[in-house]
């Protein structure tokens, strides 16, 4: 029995179907290898950009901590995430990932150049107040009429004895009035010793006796300079320094506390009181570097007071001009 040969039509369908299928088998085992290539070209991205957003997420930590502005508000960093491009298409980039990375490295070395700028200028303006404190603790010469004055001679006694007593000073009966009046103002006791010592050596201050104030204040800083109230305690000792007619020692007294205690309630006080002795001294370059320092420091959070005493040093010792 003769077998029957299969239709022309049926022959092509079945090639078509053939050709389907290896079409297929090419395409399935051609998606793993799509799979690992675009793996790999998201990957070498991926790790670049990681890198370079880790670098932007610490020089915003580092300006956060470092460079607060004046106001207390954080600086805004100058890199951001890019903004979409209006009427770009999902999917379609702005531009090349290698353009977006090269302007976010350069972003950061920009901000890493200003950072670098305002180190240096602190720095600078430190070391020139550090330079007038140098200059504030030196000890004074002596004067020409004092150096040169002769040796006196202490009377002694024709047999060898004691020295002849000295004749009573002037004034003494003023300077016992004096020591009353002063042993007149009471004494506080609340117990605690270190805001007692200080309230004590204000009052004698408030009384204008200086000498004795900077006595009281001075022991009270040496026994309780790590108490709380040490910084209005020798801020105040600045003042009656300052009050004497001693603006050097002043100076001296107030920056330093200024520098042993930044965080005290009575820091910009003292600086700006540094800025006044200083503008007595003469010395109105580093009275201007004092108030610099002051406004860069404390900002808006420094009192009232003592805003209005810096703008008005500030005039003073021709800051700026």
């Amino acid at each position: 029995m003769p077998v029957a040969l299969p239709s022309p039509q049926f022959a092509i369908i079945r090639k078509s179907n053939q050709n389907f299928a290896r079409q297929l088998l090419l395409a399935c085992a051609a998606l793993p290898l799509l799979w690992s290539g675009a793996a790999m070209a998201q990957a070498q991205p991926k790790t670049v950009e990681g890198r370079v957003d880790r670098l932007e997420q610490e020089m915003r930590a580092v300006q956060r901590k470092v460079f607060p502005n004046a106001t207390g508000q954080i600086l805004t960093p100058d890199v951001g995430p890019v903004a979409p491009v209006p009427g770009t298409s999902a999917g379609s980039p702005a531009t090349l990932p290698l353009a977006d990375l090269t302007a976010r490295v350069s972003a950061i070395e920009s901000q890493l150049a200003s950072l670098t700028g305002q180190a240096e200028e602190n720095s600078h303006r430190l070391t020139k107040l550090e330079e007038a404190y140098a200059k504030l603790t030196a000890p004074p010469p002596l004067p020409a009429a004092i150096s040169n004055a002769p040796v006196a001679i202490v009377p002694v006694a024709a047999n060898g004895g004691a020295p002849a007593k000295a004749q009573p000073a002037a004034g003494g009966p003023a300077v016992g009035a004096r020591n009353e009046k002063v042993a007149a103002i009471e004494r506080p006791s609340t117990g605690n010793a270190a805001l007692d010592g200080y309230t004590y050596g204000f009052r004698l201050w408030s009384a204008k006796f200086y000498p004795e104030a900077q006595t009281q204040l001075q022991d009270t800083i040496d026994k309780y300079g790590n108490d709380p109230v040490a910084s209005r305690t020798q801020n105040l000792l600045g003042r009656a320094y300052l009050d004497d007619g001693k603006p050097s020692m002043a100076a001296k007294v107030l920056f330093e506390n200024y520098r042993l205690r930044p965080k005290g309630d009575r820091a910009s006080e003292s600086l700006v009181w540094v800025g006044e002795a200083l503008i007595q001294l003469n010395r109105l370059k580093d009275a201007c570097l004092a108030y610099d320092e002051l406004a860069e420091t404390f900002g808006t959070t420094m009192p009232g007071n003592v805003r209005d005493m810096m703008a008005k040093g500030r005039v003073r010792a021709k800051c700026g001009a």
